[in-house]
């Protein structure tokens, strides 16, 4: 089911039509509050209330020309003051092919570097998401330099790849801010851990290596997982070393496991909501059911009258 809905999140004739389609549109609210970003503010707004920050994500990757990733960038300018004018607690989170890494990587690497400096005018954060492993090298290369000027800017692994211990490796002796997720994209299996147990494994063992450049303040930890369970397992690994919950961050998907974070918000944990929004939600929308195939009966019972 898992390889099926990911050939499905890639196939251009699906990307075209399934959008389309009334059924899947109605299940899409369950993971995204709108297409807008005033109903992005709006969720965080509600989220504030109840003690959870936010992190904003604009669709879209693979950006076809500089003028629409210059857009991008634009756009989060406007986020962040948007953001800070309604009081909320929020960071954002970039795709570099959104901002043209696909045509120019000097050019990504600009647009990187303009919003850091508008998340650090706006005291927020800005976090770079990993995509496919063939981007791994360039991500890694573009999150760096931009760090080396702007040290509120974050990266976010994936616990799937069998580089990524080696990875972190090369990474905390500078210091780190890492936002750990479990991978949602096609892989191999001689680059990824293709069972949910090696995943979670390897998952475990990555915060292990973690947790003690966590104590030392040499690296930020968000855990980017709806396992509460695998969780409360780290948050644990973290307690029997001197590591309190507050600097154990959770940061959970708009829709899934909202109770489970509120009560983590509840128990010390720094937890924040990560909320997508924008009109190219087709592939990001089927990454997300491949991650979880049971939410896929959930949008077939919206063909349900």
């Amino acid at each position: 089911m898992r390889g099926l809905l990911l050939w499905c999140a890639t196939n251009p004739w699906l990307a075209a039509h399934v959008p389309r389609w009334r059924f899947v549109r109605r299940a899409l609210r369950r993971f995204m509050p709108g297409e807008e970003f005033a109903s992005a503010l709006a969720a965080a707004v509600d989220f504030r209330s109840r003690g959870v920050g936010a992190i904003f994500t604009r669709l879209g990757e693979n950006v076809k020309d500089l003028g629409e990733a210059a857009a991008v960038v634009e756009h989060y300018e406007a986020v962040l003051e948007q953001s800070k004018a309604a009081g909320v607690d929020v960071e954002i989170s970039v795709k570099p092919t959104q901002l043209g890494l696909d045509i120019d990587a000097e050019a990504a690497l600009a647009n990187l570097q303009r919003l850091a400096r508008a998340a650090a005018h706006a005291r927020s954060f800005l976090w770079i998401d990993m995509e496919g492993s063939g981007y791994t090298d360039a991500t890694i290369d573009l999150y760096t330099k931009v760090r080396s000027k702007h040290r509120e800017t974050g990266l976010a692994l994936q616990a799937y790849l069998h580089r990524t211990a080696a990875d972190l490796g090369r990474l905390m002796p500078e210091g780190v801010a890492v936002r750990l997720v479990k991978g949602a994209y096609a892989e191999p299996p001689d680059k990824a851990f293709q069972a949910k147990r090696d995943v979670d494994a390897n998952y475990l063992a990555l915060c292990a290596l973690m947790l003690p450049e966590v104590k030392r303040g040499k690296v930020r930890l968000v855990l980017g997982t709806h396992d509460v369970v695998l969780a409360r397992r780290i948050a644990e690994m973290g307690e029997a070393i001197g590591v309190a919950n507050e600097h154990v961050e959770v940061a959970m998907l708009y829709g899934i496991r909202t109770d489970e974070l509120l009560k983590l918000a509840t128990e010390g944990h720094p937890c924040r909501d990560l909320i997508a929004y924008g009109a190219a939600w087709y592939p990001w929308y089927v990454r997300r059911l491949a991650e979880r195939p049971a939410n896929v009966w959930f949008v077939a019972r919206q063909m349900l009258p």
